[in-house]
């Protein structure tokens, strides 16, 4: 299994979202029509990641809406970019809403996850598989929010345990300060405490995106941890991995999977080598895994390359489309009361051969977090 850096589909994005693409140009004119908005930074810090997440999820969509849509429901997906900026996340939650979408679907970002999700409750529609939301949002019982990753404190937990496995007991953590990275860091030292490991030797902190990372990898180094846990996106990531080993750090490196790994392997080449990355996802070259190869066998149709990313957001096209054929069955119409009813209802949910569960409780989906490295020549290793 090799990574290939991948080449993102920017230009396309004005034509494709929210129509089929010609790939998919079968009428779909006869279907009843579902609505999901969506918004994700297809430009600014975390483009990568918002663009291969909506190619992912757009691919799926559009393969079914070729074959009679999800139980005769075409699903349209309309996409807002939001460069990964809360206030324009939540202005286009707002937005998406006023123009009728049936679903949020797809957010990506702690501090925007968390302004659109409190639109949509208010609202009362289904805020679906959100991308980095914060553990609160995990924890609001009972509410509209249907997750396909495993929460942060989940991540975090694996890592941590990782860490003990290999008696590593002075940690460091470098996070981006932002809602996400200070998201991270509370999850990690909960983990901490309910595996009741040694505190936190150092944490540090750096600007959102930013190269400039050189206190942070001072302040580290000079605490001489076993391990650093990053909490961040992939640019910040490279830079304070090249600095920190150029530092003469010769410890453990591990990232949460919202760093992005395609990404960060294109970021770093070589340099990846041995770096711990959480992942909440199959690989996209696990053709054993039923849904790998039905990813794979629509991803061939197109000039997409795979990657995680690109997986999640299929995934989570598909966990949503399998709860309207749900709510189809039940009730026969995927309203808001039938998509409700259908999304709880999934809860170890076998997606060919892949489990979900939408409203895992804390530590519950810890066993669907894989942790890997990368050889130098871009080889996965679990």
């Amino acid at each position: 299994m090799y990574f290939q850096r991948r080449a993102l589909l920017v230009s396309t994005i004005a034509a494709t979202v929210g129509m089929p693409t010609a790939l998919f140009a079968q009428s779909a004119k006869s279907l009843r029509k579902l609505t999901l908005g969506q918004s994700v930074p297809l430009t600014g810090a975390a483009d990568q990641i918002g663009l291969a997440y909506f190619n992912g999820a757009k691919m799926y969509f559009d393969a079914i809406n070729s074959k009679n849509g999800a139980a005769g429901f075409k699903l349209e997906l309309k996409t807002l970019d939001d460069g990964y900026t809360a206030s324009k996340a939540a202005a286009n939650a707002r937005q998406l809403i006023d123009e009728g979408a049936d679903a949020l679907f797809g957010f990506a970002g702690t501090a925007s996850c968390d302004a659109a999700y409190a639109l949509a409750k208010s609202a009362g529609i289904p805020f679906f598989a959100p991308f980095a939301a914060s553990d609160n949002l995990y924890a609001a019982a009972g509410s509209n929010a249907f997750f396909v990753r495993p929460a942060m404190a989940d991540e975090a937990f694996k890592i941590v345990r990782h860490c003990a496995t290999l008696n590593q007991n002075r940690i460091a953590v470098f996070a981006e300060e932002d809602a996400m990275g200070k998201a991270g860091v509370a999850a990690i030292n909960q983990a901490i405490v309910d595996l009741k490991q040694s505190p936190l030797v150092a944490t540090a902190y750096s600007a959102v995106n930013s190269d400039k990372v050189e206190v942070a990898v001072s302040l580290l180094v000079k605490a001489n941890p076993q391990s650093i846990i990053l909490v961040s996106l992939f640019n910040s990531a490279a830079a304070f991995i090249r600095k920190a080993r150029k530092a003469g750090y010769g410890g453990q490196f591990l990232t949460f999977s919202v760093v992005g790994i395609d990404p960060l392997f294109s970021a770093l080449g070589k340099e990846i080598g041995g770096i711990v990355i959480s992942q909440v996802v199959p690989s996209p070259r696990s053709i054993g895994t039923p849904l790998v190869k039905e990813y794979l066998d629509v991803l061939n149709q197109t000039d997409q390359t795979p990657s995680y990313e690109s997986v999640e957001g299929y995934v989570a096209a598909r966990a949503f489309a399998d709860g309207v054929r749900r709510a189809a069955s039940g009730s026969g119409k995927p309203d808001k009361a039938g998509l409700q009813k259908a999304f709880e209802s999934m809860t170890d949910y076998d997606m060919s051969g892949f489990r979900v569960n939408l409203r895992a409780k804390k530590y519950e989906s810890v066993r669907a977090v894989d942790l890997v490295t990368i050889t130098p020549d871009g080889k996965v290793v679990r």
